[in-house]
């Protein structure tokens, strides 16, 4: 999630206890506590090197067998310039910055912002994030890069910002805006060492805030969907749009999947908020005008019905046919587009939940058990979620060349689970079923608002919070260890999080242990014999070098501080990938670092990167001013390493394919860059 656009908002209204009493209890046990109040628990935990597997009579997290590797490079030195830093032997090239023409349909960016909200229909989106290379025939030089657009920014976008005539925006303005959002597939080759854009390519294609999807599971079976636009078209199955596209993921089948993350903003409700549903008020839906008050443009504008008016869900005099109350239920999902087939709808499959989903990643594929994806709700107190499909992986279907009716086979029927992290480094996955327990002991579908599993997806977090989930520090990517399933998280930070004797759900817990969190962490579990059990431990915390020890626990130096873990991924050789935002370090700017988790050895078994063998986390890659670092694929061959700056304040130079040119742009623009290892050779190694 960028900082431009975080809510922070507390939505997490429960009284879920992250488990501090009982973590207290447990403390007592060992008689490792010595005073009351959450910063005896937190020194104790640190005592014990903050592990989630301390207890003799529990198991740590398998840890991996060694994978025969090493980081083949020196890590950096931080650096705040207008320009990117890599090792020495490697060259960093931009590719497909935003504005880039897709086909003829297209003009050439304009560096003044006077391109026309047609010229972005045809050209990469703003604000590039998440993202996966596809390749064509197998190749490793030439495929198709699927990116999100996450949001935008006025300023840049329009020659002179965002304009309003009497608190009404202009249509042209507005379907730019629009049209900046959403996904690009673009079709790249690799020719003479140097990555381009294939302009007109069958395969380039825009999804948009406004282009028409599908919906499919629980809640396409319902009228939770109806619209005036809905009704006109006869099918109730429909949306309009993606928006806010962070991160993302792929199946095994060869999709993308792209998550809508902070799309409660852009949808506004103006009645007395004691009309709202549980779910409008329970995911942030706002009450003061949308974002970009997409929702002013006169109505008088529209090209087709709702255009603008749908992303103002009150309710009108009549029914759910004659206005736009339902239109933001189909928002909120994980999207599947087939990359390989333009002319197919994207899909949003409704039963992996909705919430503001940061990425998802798939478990490690086992023929003859279900198939398992991960998603993170990112926001402070919120949860960590799973869903089992029910039908069974057979490893054909990886050669699928109906590639939605497979995600159709494994994504639309299922068991949703949210996660409950206890002490002892045991957890529980909950369901989320209509004859699912609350903590309370009622069966959720008995209570109004969850009677139904439409109901329950619909508001996926309140449903979480009845269960009794475990409040996170803002839970963002996951990533699958390729060779042992272990599943990793970034809890990006929570400086909310704090002592609080009138309040369990905000202090610190065993799973999220430091109060004011502004560093975040890194935890990893493996699943258990049954899909309701799981074994975590703490993996990484991030912090400044010259932090204290109760803060500094893995005891990171300056040439591997970080903070605000974000990004999250491994390629198919096992190393770890972490890239950052916003990180609270005043020594670098934005970063990525690599690690690779099998080969980490120490004589401290209760975290897994600690001060005996930090020095295996190194700094790869430093953005310029301003930026995050974010979203990141690989070709197969491991040789180009694809990741995106998003939001950089002067970069890139103008016209410039050096990333690391520093010369500054008339308008920065957020862009993908490709690291490549001078001479060739797999990246990092």
């Amino acid at each position: 999630m960028s900082k431009h656009t975080f809510d922070p908002t507390v939505y997490n209204s429960s009284d879920n206890k992250p488990i501090s009493a009982v973590l207290e209890k447990e403390l007592s046990r060992r008689g490792v506590l010595k005073r009351g109040g959450a910063l005896a628990a937190f020194t104790a935990l640190a005592s014990f090197g903050l592990t989630g597997c301390n207890d003799d009579n529990s198991d740590d997290v398998t840890p991996p067998p060694s994978s025969g590797l090493s980081l083949g490079f020196d890590s950096i030195p931080g650096s705040k310039t207008d320009a990117v830093s890599v090792p020495a032997g490697y060259t960093a090239q931009v590719l497909a910055p935003w504005g880039t023409p897709l086909n003829n349909d297209a003009a050439d960016w304009k560096d003044d912002g006077s391109n026309t909200s047609e010229d972005q229909l045809n050209a990469t989106g703003m604000m590039h994030d998440g993202m996966h290379f596809f390749p064509l025939n197998g190749s490793t030089t030439e495929g198709l890069l699927c990116m999100n657009h996450e949001f935008i920014d006025q300023n840049r976008l329009h020659s002179n910002g965002a304009t309003e005539n009497n608190g009404k925006r202009p249509a042209e303005e507005v379907r730019k805006e629009i049209n900046a959002h959403g996904v690009s597939v673009v079709h790249i080759r690799l020719t003479g060492g140097v990555w381009d854009v294939v302009k007109n390519s069958e395969y380039n294609k825009r999804y948009t805030a406004g282009t028409e999807m599908d919906l499919t599971g629980p809640v396409a079976d319902s009228d939770l969907l109806v619209t005036q636009y809905t009704a006109e078209k006869g099918n109730k199955a429909l949306a309009r749009g993606t928006n806010n596209n962070c991160g993302n993921g792929h199946t095994p089948w060869g999709t993308y999947l792209t998550c809508e993350e902070n799309w409660p903003g852009y949808f506004t409700r103006t009645d007395d908020p004691s009309n709202w549903t549980e779910e409008q008020r329970r995911l942030g839906i706002s009450d003061s005008g949308t974002r970009y008050k997409w929702d002013t443009v006169l109505s008088a504008a529209e090209k087709e019905t709702g255009e603008f008016t749908r992303f103002d869900v009150t309710p009108s005099s009549g029914d759910a046919t004659h206005d736009f109350r339902n239109e933001a239920n189909g928002h909120g999902y994980i999207v599947e587009i087939d990359p390989y087939n333009p002319q197919a709808n994207a899909i949003k499959r409704t039963a992996l939940g909705r919430f503001r989903h940061e990425d998802c990643s798939f478990g490690k594929l086992v023929e003859g058990q279900p198939v398992v994806f991960y998603s993170g709700h990112d926001s402070k107190f919120e949860y960590i979620y799973k869903f089992v499909s029910k039908e069974l992986w057979n490893p054909a279907d990886a050669n699928s060349q109906d590639r939605l009716a497979t995600g159709a086979k494994y994504m639309n029927k299922g068991t949703l689970y949210v996660a409950r992290f206890d002490e002892e480094g045991v957890g529980a996955w909950l369901p989320l079923t209509t004859d699912a327990k609350t903590k309370d002991g009622r069966i959720l579908g008995n209570i109004p608002g969850f009677k139904t599993q439409a109901e329950i997806i619909l508001n996926t977090p309140g449903a979480a919070d009845l269960v009794g989930a475990t409040p996170m520090d803002r839970p963002e990517w996951t990533a699958v260890d390729p060779k042992t399933g272990s599943v990793y998280v970034t809890l990006t930070n929570n400086d909310q999080r704090s002592s609080n004797d009138g309040d369990d759900s905000t202090n610190p817990n065993s799973a999220n242990p430091r109060e004011n969190n502004v560093y975040g962490h890194i935890i990893r579990w493996d699943e258990g014999a049954s899909p309701e059990e799981f074994k975590w431990e703490f993996f990484l915390f991030g912090s400044n070098a010259s932090a204290n020890s109760l803060v500094n626990l893995s005891g990171l130096n300056e040439t591997n501080e970080f903070g605000s873990p974000d990004g999250l991924a491994f390629d198919d050789r096992g190393l770890l990938w972490i890239q950052t935002d916003g990180g609270a370090n005043e020594n670098t700017n934005d970063q990525m670092l690599a690690i690779i988790p099998s080969e980490l050895n120490s004589n401290d078994s209760k975290l897994a990167v600690n001060a005996d063998n930090q020095d295996q986390l190194k700094r790869f890659f430093v953005g310029p001013n301003a930026c995050e670092v974010t979203g990141i694929a690989f070709t197969p061959d491991n040789q180009s390493l694809f990741l995106n700056v998003q939001h950089p304040s002067n970069w890139p130079a103008t016209g410039a394919t050096d990333a690391t040119d520093g010369s500054g742009a008339k308008r920065a623009r957020s862009s993908t860059v490709v690291i490549m290892k001078d001479g060739g050779g797999e990246v990092g190694v």
